[in-house]
């Protein structure tokens, strides 16, 4: 339920980031805001979004809007989950727990980044019943193994394999901040934290983060050489022959997380995958990638309607999410958002804003006049 001591402060995404980025220091912020180039393409996933119209209907019978769909064989209560974000930990103290703690109240989807800073073991029991746990294969397969075999462990049924990170990228803002992981407390990065004193506050009595889900795989080593084979192990393209190394060590559902183009979207399923992610990871890989929703109808032509087709990529409102589905979606995926969400309003606001995003939905949906999701795929308005 929507938070009534909140809503008036924060009755939207855009509220919540309002108030939360600034309580970030600024090498983390632009690490959390920022894309890559020259933001072209963080840019076009808005007006992507913004460009499309749907049509409204209100001589019709009404009823009460359905929001629940199921998505690799679980029921959520609303067609979105928790994008996978690494770091969640440096971004906001707590924040990783506070998103899995609020869509596992809520039923919704919830994904844990490889690289979050909070365990896969101390997540899982509060995400509930739609925790997916995202992978980035690494070129040694018994690092790949250990990884799924905790999370087989931990109670993840479903795996998300990201394939849109084939090589290290140069993001300037994070290279002008001074971003490093763990952070380098330098001057500069100094006068940021003091800038910023909840933030603080909240890192003293945790800690300096750290990868917690790959810490057991990690060679002995300076912080230094262990960054070195992180990047090494990371490095080159999953290819086909990879995914299929993934589908047979995976026992359950699988789904590839990054692809845009109707190829490699079908390559997927014919690689075992029981789904795609339509992404462009937030605008943050290559500049001049298509926004997720404009591809959308390429690649749900291609796979049919029986394939399962999330999205993701600059979802900011329960309109959003409609959008998303008008265009092919099953269900979107959520990822900054959250975060500032948690930074405006602690441990409350990933549980007010999933609320926040549920009533948006059903209000448009009843503009629409529809109850079904799956109406929505013809909601969409052109000339």
């Amino acid at each position: 339920m929507i938070d009534p001591a909140l809503d008036r402060r924060f009755p939207d995404a855009a509220a919540m980031e309002a108030a939360g980025v600034p309580r970030i220091p600024r090498f983390v912020r632009d690490y959390m805001v920022g894309g890559i180039g020259a933001e072209v393409g963080l840019a076009r996933n808005r007006s992507a979004l913004d460009a499309m119209a749907l049509m409204p209907r209100y001589v019709v019978e009404g009823a009460a809007a359905d929001l629940s769909v199921t998505v690799a064989g679980v029921r959520w209560a609303a067609p979105f989950a928790v994008a996978p974000m690494g770091l969640g930990g440096l971004i906001w103290p707590g924040a990783e727990l506070a998103i899995a703690r609020a869509m596992g109240a809520a039923g919704l989807g919830h994904v844990l980044s490889t690289v979050a800073t909070t365990a896969m073991e101390d997540i899982a029991p509060l995400a509930g019943v739609g925790r997916i746990f995202q992978l980035y294969s690494f070129a040694d397969p018994a690092i790949d193994a250990a990884l799924m075999a905790r999370a087989r462990a931990a109670g993840y049924e479903v795996l998300m394999v990201t394939v849109d990170v084939p090589g290290a990228t140069r993001r300037r803002r994070d290279i002008q901040s001074g971003l490093s992981f763990p952070p380098r407390f330098t001057l500069q990065t100094l006068m940021q934290i003091m800038a910023c004193p909840r933030w603080a506050l909240g890192q003293a009595g945790r800690g300096i983060p750290a990868f917690q889900n790959i810490l057991p795989v990690l060679p002995k080593g300076s912080v230094t050489e262990q960054a070195a084979f992180i990047g090494a192990q990371l490095e080159g393209h999953i290819g086909p022959a990879r995914l299929a190394r993934i589908r047979a060590a995976w026992p359950g559902r699988l789904i590839m997380k990054g692809v845009l183009s109707p190829e490699d979207a079908a390559a997927a399923l014919d690689c075992g995958a029981d789904g795609v992610v339509v992404s462009n990871h937030g605008g943050r890989q290559l500049d001049a990638a298509p926004a997720s929703v404009e591809v959308l109808p390429a690649i749900r032509e291609r796979l049919g309607e029986g394939a399962l087709v999330l999205a993701d990529s600059g979802v900011r409102s329960g309109l959003d999410i409609a959008r998303m589905l008008a265009r092919g979606a099953d269900a979107v995926l959520i990822g900054r958002p959250f975060l500032h969400a948690a930074a405006a309003a602690g441990p409350r606001g990933p549980a007010h804003l999933a609320a926040v995003l549920m009533a948006e939905l059903r209000t448009t949906m009843g503009q629409l006049g529809m109850s079904r999701l799956d109406d929505l795929r013809g909601a969409e308005w052109s000339l």
